[in-house]
Formats: C-alpha cells, structure tokens, sequence
C-alpha cells in the first residue's frame, strides 16, 4: 500500500472514531437530560403529594376556638390601629383597655341571657281583667314611645354609658374604645351566635378577653419602641454640654 492510501486510510479512521465519540457523547447527555426531567417530575409530584396531605393549618380541637381565631383576623388590626392612636398620655390606653374589655364582657353576657333564656308564650286561656278606673285614667296618649322617653329622659350620650364603673378613667380613652367597639361588636356577636354549645361559648368569651389583652401588651410594646423619648429644650441644652445652674438645672444636695 503506497503512501498515500496509508494517510487516507487514517484519516477515514480517525473520522470515523470521532463520530463514534460524538454519537455516544451526545446520547450520553440526552440521557443525562432525560434523568434530570424524570427527577423534577417525581420531586414534583411528591411536593404536590405533600401539599394536598397537610393542610396550611390544624385546626384546634375546640369550635370555640376556631371560630375565635377567625373572629381575632377581623378585629384585631381595628383594635391595633385605634390604639396605637392615643399617644399622648398612657392613661388614655389604659381607659382603652378597660373600655373595651367591659364593652366585651357586657355585649357577651347579654347575650348569654338571650341565649338562655327560655321562650315563654303567654298564657291564651288566662282571664284578663281591665280596671276602667277614674275619668283621669280613661286619657288616651296618642305620643310615640319615643317623644314620651324624649320628655321624660335628657338625651343621653352612648358613650357615657359605655363602660359603666369605670367614670374615673381618662374620657378620650374611653371615646376611642368606643368608637372601636361599634366597629366591632357585630363581628364579636356574629361569631358568638354560631356557638349553641356552652362549653364553646365559655371558652370563646374567656379567651376573647384574654386574647384583647394579650394583643394590647403587644401593642403597648410596639408604641415604646417608636414614640419618641420625651425630652424638653432645656433637658437638651442640658445635655448638649453645659447650661448654667441658674438656667434651669437643679443641683441636689444631699444634707
């Protein structure tokens, strides 16, 4: 064989031999490829798996609670925002948190007398006697319950009555829970109504109380850490290096 044929033949080899690497490399990755597409298919049907079998939440073993917990999702950003409000005394957030506390306590244990209370028919077969009486008694009023109640009472503002006991406490603070609790009370007593047991009703009344608290001590730490130090010019100056005593500073001196 001449030399020539020899480099031709060779070549051919070697073209050959390349081809062979190339077809057995690229059935190698579109192996590869095909793996990793069977893997994110199995991964993701076993995270949809997962999803479907754990739900986002447990729900809590008590109906009460349940129904609280979607009842607090309501009120509690209301309750939050007038509170965090009355910022320039901490008495008026105390008056708050009494206010509307008692507004709980009275909404609610009025309508466990509703609850409880026993539906009474009268009495159809029962006699009725009517007294005519004297010619005074025989005058008719022809007045609506409403302008006799007006003539009768002074008008009365409804928040005065809000939270009766508690007169001694700040009035602003008194207003705002007020004002909160009107926003609020026909959520509270929306959810109550859904609870026919008693077990239910004590653990959603006991915990609502404890739950507004609770969130208002969460509140109440939030103001701390964003109001402002109080602070006055003098204390500034004061502090700032160097106000004379005579200008304000007081020196204790102890005797």
């Amino acid at each position: 064989m001449s030399k020539d044929k020899n480099i031709l033949a060779e070549k051919l080899i070697r073209g050959m031999v390349r081809k062979a690497i190339m077809h057995i490399r690229e059935k190698k990755e579109r192996s590869q490829i095909d793996e990793h597409k069977q893997l994110r298919s199995v991964v993701r049907q076993m995270l949809l798996k997962e999803k479907t079998a754990i739900p986002d939440k447990v729900p809590h073993k008590s109906t009460g609670i349940n129904v609280l917990e979607d009842l607090l999702k309501k009120i509690v950003p209301v309750v939050g925002t007038d509170y965090k409000s009355l910022t320039t005394d901490p008495d008026q957030r105390k008056s708050y948190r009494a206010h509307l506390v008692k507004g709980v306590e009275n909404t609610l244990s009025g309508a466990e007398v509703n609850v409880d209370a026993p539906n009474e028919a009268p009495d159809l077969e029962e006699e009725i006697e009517i007294d005519v009486g004297s010619d005074e008694d025989k005058f008719i009023d022809i007045r609506s319950d409403k302008e006799i109640a007006a003539e009768e009472e002074p008008e009365v503002d409804p928040a005065d009555s809000f939270g009766t006991g508690l007169e001694d406490e700040d009035k602003t603070g008194r207003n705002m829970a007020y004002s909160t609790f009107k926003k609020i009370e026909q959520n509270i007593l929306d959810s109550f109504d859904l609870l026919s047991s008693n077990e239910d009703q004590e653990v959603f009344y006991d915990y609502l109380k404890t739950n507004l608290l609770l969130y208002m001590d969460k509140f109440e730490d939030e103001l701390a850490t964003a109001l402002p130090e109080p602070t006055t010019p003098e204390y500034e100056k004061t502090r700032g290096g160097g106000m004379p005593e005579e200008e304000g500073v007081l020196e204790i001196i102890d005797e």
